[in-house]
């Protein structure tokens, strides 16, 4: 009952040290503009309301990330496996394609469940080194993603624009990054790099997440919203 999206060329993007890839993009040139794909691992065919891991996972409430690990929510089986966008592994996804024009304004928008097959992980320097440094050997070594990244540093830059022409407001802190020695014990604290590839991926979750919210709002369906106070104008 799945659509199948194995044939396309998603790929995970994700700090060095990351564990749990839980999304991946793609992202199509068209005649109109773009076709971006947002699959965010599906949880849910694993974890059934009222089951064990589901009352475990509610009392945890949330993974907890330390330098060096993690304390997952979900068992480790399903969190850095059958939950985790890794390559060339089949994994049960929920996608968003969404349709864009070349400014980013959306034109059509599409919900299914699906299965993918991711083609390649990045990190988020290795990001930077294509699109913003320009390192040939690294163009060289990933010559088959090149267009690809291309598209999504295009549509990204275009729907960061339209989000700030409607007054979004970007909270870029600087957050700390902590080495530890072989003991555990922490070594050196340093900023964590942030650059595009960062909002690269920023721009499309947000993309996704307002598409599905506008779903559900002209649909009348409840739905669970963070919303912010109004910032004090002083």
């Amino acid at each position: 009952s799945r659509e199948d999206l194995r044939s396309t060329d998603h790929m995970t993007i994700d700090g060095q040290t990351a564990k749990d890839f839980d999304d991946a993009i793609c992202i199509l040139k068209t005649p109109k503009g773009f076709k971006l794909y947002v699959s965010i691992a599906d949880v849910s065919h694993y974890v059934q309301p009222g089951s064990a891991i589901d009352k475990e996972a509610y009392t945890r409430g949330t993974s907890i990330y330390f330098p060096g690990r993690v304390i997952p929510m979900l068992p480790e089986k399903l969190s850095n496996n059958l939950c985790s966008l890794v390559p060339d592994k089949d994994r049960f996804t929920l996608s968003a394609i969404l349709d864009f024009d070349r400014s980013g304004t959306v034109l059509k928008k599409n919900f299914t469940r699906s299965i993918i097959r991711s083609k390649q992980r990045f990190t988020y320097s290795t990001v930077r080194k294509i699109l913003i440094d320009k390192d040939p050997a690294v163009r060289k070594e990933h010559k088959d993603f090149l267009n690809q990244l291309q598209w999504a540093q295009e549509l990204a830059t275009a729907l960061k624009e339209k989000r700030r022409a409607r007054g979004s407001i970007d909270f870029n802190l600087p957050e700390p990054e902590f080495k530890l020695d072989g003991k555990g014990n922490v070594a050196s604290i340093r900023k964590a790099e942030r650059n595009f590839a960062h909002q690269l991926i920023e721009e499309f979750m947000l993309a996704a997440n307002e598409a599905v919210a506008e779903f559900f709002s002209q649909r009348s369906i409840p739905a669970i919203y963070r919303v912010h106070e109004s910032p004090d104008p002083l």
